[in-house]
């Protein structure tokens, strides 16, 4: 057998035992699922490493390991000045809002963020729910969709399959062992699929850089071949220009603070020791896997300087480092990494419906069936996305990303800050938040400057259209109506 056939049987492999383990996951933390908090909270008895690490894996998969990687192999140094962003989200969701949101919930009995987001909206309340689980749904689509992406490159390069096959398999592999476990066995999938990931960012990274000469050897090699601006932290942008960029890559961790399916792992935690253990496990892990990124990014760079897709640099470097048998299992490992993420989508999304939008009050007593026939619905409709709607897994996931951030975050932010504001406000808040990234997100698709006026100008000031402002600009509004618009009493 030649080494393609012996890697991509050792993939096959490695999957299957990897999938039969989370059905044994599934199957184990099923006997823990009794009613609606223990499936879509686990009880809100998890401890701090399962919290921390399941917490890591569902904000960084995919787009860390394929397109984060990419966007450092195409950009070079200066988009390591996104990294600072991604940790700072870190320290507010864990710091700032985990007291609050960890508190309340046990108190009031939240199961979803949206419920928080509602809970002193008053009449407002039914409005607000509704609104929030449907723009989950209608962004998880999109974020799942991206997911489904990365796995049909992997199957694609692996195993030779067209693009819809790849998507196809991919989505039935996921679905299989989503629908067997809720919200515990999705966290401990999660866990596992986050000690994988940081032991890869170390291995892999460290053979790339071993292999291209180490550091001095990537950076002559760099330095000889490719523009000045690639290993220049300002990627050789004048002031303005660098700080439109260094803002708006960073800007990305603010959609971290609109994200239901990581706010469940604060409302789930077990208590505010196990929070901050919790925090610092999350902060040490996403650390690790960044910086190991960037190497492979940068060392793959030095060994593969043409690569067609930055976004698939990772199974190329594993291919041309590591010997067959190891090169199949990293493989297969990060593959089952980026297809296990979609469990927390699909769970958040499953809540969203069942919860928000009162499919639990609808069908009493039969949740659990409920969820599932909307994870299979959402992963048909996923899988319509991704093959009619053709991106990049970074695009497409920043999109979802920043639609949620910009809606939920604000509110959530001015809740914790002691602030109530008045249920239109929030109302008012969420839909503006999520238009304005939409029209920012659409714009951007468009030469900034042909759209000439002020879009032009802010494409100047960035390099990249709408860069610093698409995720930025859409908390402005969202805030000042939070802020301006308080209730004279909190509504319960």
């Amino acid at each position: 057998m030649d080494d393609l056939g012996a890697t991509a049987g050792i993939v096959l492999i490695t999957l299957i035992a990897y999938k039969l383990g989370l059905i044994l996951i599934g199957i184990l933390a099923a006997r823990f699922t009794r009613d609606e908090t223990d499936f879509f909270l686990g009880g809100r008895n998890m401890g701090p490493w399962v919290a921390g690490l399941s917490y890591a894996a569902s904000t960084s998969s995919a787009w860390v390991l394929l397109g984060y990687t990419g966007f450092v192999y195409d950009q070079g140094v200066s988009a390591l000045w996104m990294v600072p962003g991604i940790l700072g989200a870190y320290a507010v969701i864990w710091l700032i809002f985990g007291p609050r949101l960890r508190a309340e919930s046990s108190e009031d009995g939240h199961i979803t963020s949206s419920d928080f987001i509602a809970a002193r909206a008053g009449r407002w309340k039914g409005w607000v729910r509704t609104l929030a689980g449907l723009l989950v749904l209608i962004t998880f689509m999109v974020y799942i969709a991206a997911q489904f992406g990365a796995a049909a490159v992997a199957f694609e390069s692996q195993f030779n399959l067209t693009h819809w096959e790849g998507v196809l398999l991919g989505a039935w592999v996921i679905l299989i062992y989503a629908l067997m476990g809720g919200f515990w066995a999705v966290s401990l999938t999660d866990t596992l699929q986050a000690a994988v990931m940081a032991l890869i960012s170390v291995a892999l990274p460290l053979m790339a850089l071993i292999s291209a000469g180490g550091i001095g050897g990537v950076w002559d090699t760099l330095s000889a071949t490719m523009p000045a601006a690639y290993l220049d932290p300002t990627g050789g942008r004048g002031l303005f220009a660098f700080l439109g960029f260094a803002f708006g890559v960073a800007s990305i961790g603010l959609g971290a603070l609109g994200q239901p399916h990581l706010h469940a792992r604060l409302m789930a935690v077990r208590d505010d020791r196990a929070r901050r253990r919790g925090f610092a496990i999350a902060i040490g892990w996403s650390v690790i896997v960044h910086l190991g990124m960037a190497v492979l990014a940068l060392s793959g760079r030095a060994l593969v300087m043409d690569a067609p897709d930055g976004e698939a640099l990772l199974y190329e470097v594993a291919g041309r480092v590591l010997p067959t048998v190891l090169a199949g299992i990293v493989i297969a490992a990060v593959l089952s990494a980026v297809m296990s993420t979609v469990d927390s989508l699909l769970m958040a999304a499953s809540a969203a419906a069942v919860n928000d939008l009162g499919l639990d009050k609808r069908f009493a007593g039969r949740e659990m069936l409920v969820s599932r026939l909307t994870m299979a619905a959402l992963c048909a409709l996923a899988v319509t996305l991704t093959l009619s709607l053709p991106a990049s897994i970074f695009d497409r996931v920043l999109f979802s990303w920043s639609a949620l951030g910009a809606a939920f975050g604000p509110v959530i932010l001015a809740r914790v800050c002691g602030v109530e504001p008045r249920g239109l406000a929030i109302l008012g808040a969420i839909v503006s938040g999520f238009l304005l990234t939409v029209v920012f997100y659409v714009f951007g698709q468009v030469d900034g400057q042909a759209m000439g006026g002020l879009f032009a100008a802010l494409s100047n000031l960035s390099g990249v259209a709408g860069d610093p402002f698409e995720r930025i600009f859409p908390w402005v509004i969202p805030l000042l109506l939070l802020f301006g618009f308080r209730q004279s009493q909190a509504v319960r």
